[in-house]
């Protein structure tokens, strides 16, 4: 089994044009970024996002400077994210999703047992883009495309280094007909979780 990091494996001789910052952010060990989140969504999308939630998708409550802890594991090849999000009052929303890749520079973003986003990446000018190609009904073996303009819209999601420990992200859902549907951005910064290796090659690692 490989371990080079995923987005190594889909970004193929452009990983090296990455900036420190994003290469530890991706690194294949387990890791945890730290920072601050701003969310920010139309009013007539609280209902539909809040039904979203439930299916595991996205988050359902506005903020600016939310303090947020993204964790990231390696399982088997499939890295595991678990964002964090802190809010004043001590409600805090988990929103958990898995990667594979998908061939190529593209990979699939899992949100549960059956739908994810397809999304490829490509470097240009030193900043990370992803470019949504469809949503996937997954039904065992079975993958279904959906155009994005049938769920929420076109995905993009913008990352830059800042400095060489820092990175900034954009993420953005826009619809053809009803313009900006979601956008969250944020700061963080990536910590290595010392000791934490990949339960897939059979050696010993700390569970989430």
């Amino acid at each position: 089994m490989t371990t080079l990091p995923l987005m190594q494996q889909m970004l193929g001789d452009q990983w090296e044009q990455l900036p420190p910052a994003l290469q530890k952010h991706y690194q294949y060990g387990n890791n945890t970024d730290t920072g601050t989140l701003d969310i920010d969504y139309p009013g007539f999308m609280q209902l539909y996002l809040s039904i979203m939630r439930r299916l595991g998708a996205l988050i359902n409550r506005r903020g600016k400077h939310i303090p947020t802890t993204v964790r990231k594991q390696m399982r088997k090849g499939t890295q595991h994210w678990e964002r964090s999000i802190l809010y004043p009052d001590g409600d805090t929303i988990l929103f958990k999703s898995y990667w594979k890749h998908a061939g190529g520079n593209e990979l699939i973003e899992y949100i549960n047992a059956f739908l994810g986003l397809r999304m490829a990446v490509h470097i240009k000018d030193g900043h990370l883009y992803y470019e949504g190609r469809h949503y996937v009904l997954k039904l065992g073996s079975v993958l279904l495309p959906i155009p994005e303009w049938l769920v929420l819209g076109h995905a993009t999601i913008e990352e830059k280094a800042v400095g060489n420990e820092c990175f900034c992200m954009d993420f953005r859902l826009r619809h053809p007909l009803f313009g900006q549907l979601f956008r969250y951005t944020g700061e963080f910064h990536t910590t290595e979780e010392a000791g934490q290796l990949d339960p897939g090659r059979g050696e010993n690692a700390n569970n989430r």
